[in-house]
């Protein structure tokens, strides 16, 4: 007898999964071609008395949120039911305000929350990160101050994770298996798997249930752009452009002239930070250049 039940993908793989359902791990094929990624909400079908712990896929729900990058004009998910982005931001390696604007850009795109950590605190000599958190706090993000390899503020953090799931952003070094390690308690290393064609080590993406909170660690979020995204959407990564915007007396303004443009008038009166506008521009001038 075949019995259905639903769960949620937390390791996936090129053609099979591993869904947590009814608090067990089971190891399912997948039907067909769905179009599957970690975090994920499924139906699965499951051998009634079977003590194997396998299954098969049938179905995906529909997603609350999701992370796209895109190839060749193709739009790919890399991770669903996201509601929560933390940007890694350190000093060294640097992190400019452009990659922060940018995932801020594609977290409200995607109606995901983002957030900011500034890590390797205790490698910094004064309060080095004030002014970047202060451009950010303006705009109403919650910032952190950690050190993921002292779990400095470690505690504060994860009190803020509880009842969410989130996934961590940064450029390479910035410290994201660190802190994935230090919130979940497990190592954070890639994986060999094994088909009828032999054995290859890649990356898995993984989502850990821990202590009522999701963490999805994915190597795809290295790759994403905002080549999915329109000026809509981008504009939702800027607020405070936003809400000025709608003062413009041309319903078209690109807010690059002056002449009767209200985001310039803020830009000029300080109601807009320098770095923000610009890379508003940036953004938005990539998106026209397509």
């Amino acid at each position: 007898m075949i019995k259905v039940q639903t769960g949620q993908i937390v390791e996936f793989y090129s053609n099979s999964c591993s869904v947590a359902s009814s608090g067990k791990e089971i190891k399912c094929k997948i039907r067909g071609r769905i179009n599957l990624v970690v975090g994920d909400l499924v139906e699965i079908e499951i051998a009634s008395g079977s003590n194997s712990h396998t299954g098969l896929v049938i179905n995906r729900l529909d997603r609350v949120t999701a992370l796209y990058k895109s190839k060749e004009n193709v739009k790919k998910p890399i991770a669903a039911n996201i509601s929560h982005i933390g940007i890694l931001v350190t000093k060294n390696p640097k992190t400019s305000l452009e990659f922060i604007d940018k995932w801020i850009t594609i977290s409200a795109s995607a109606s995901i929350e983002p957030f900011i950590i500034f890590n390797k605190i205790d490698l910094l000599q004064n309060d080095e990160f004030k002014e970047i958190q202060k451009i950010y706090e303006e705009i109403e993000l919650k910032t952190f101050q950690i050190s993921a390899k002292l779990h400095t503020n470690i505690d504060e953090l994860r009190q803020y994770l509880l009842k969410k799931t989130s996934i961590f952003v940064g450029n390479s070094g910035s410290g994201k298996s660190t802190l994935t390690s230090a919130i979940t308690g497990k190592k954070i290393l890639s994986k060999a798997l094994s088909n009828n064609q032999g054995v290859h080590t890649t990356s898995l993406s993984t989502l850990y249930n821990i202590d009522e909170m999701q963490i999805i660690d994915s190597p795809g979020v290295r790759d994403i752009g905002i080549e999915h995204l329109g000026p809509k959407e981008i504009m939702l990564g800027f607020p405070e452009i936003l809400n000025h915007s709608l003062s413009c007396i041309f319903p078209n303004c690109s807010h690059e002239i002056d002449e009767g443009c209200s985001v310039k008038a803020a830009l000029k009166n300080g109601d807009i930070r320098e770095s923000r506008y610009n890379n508003f521009i940036f953004l938005s001038n990539q998106e026209k250049n397509r």
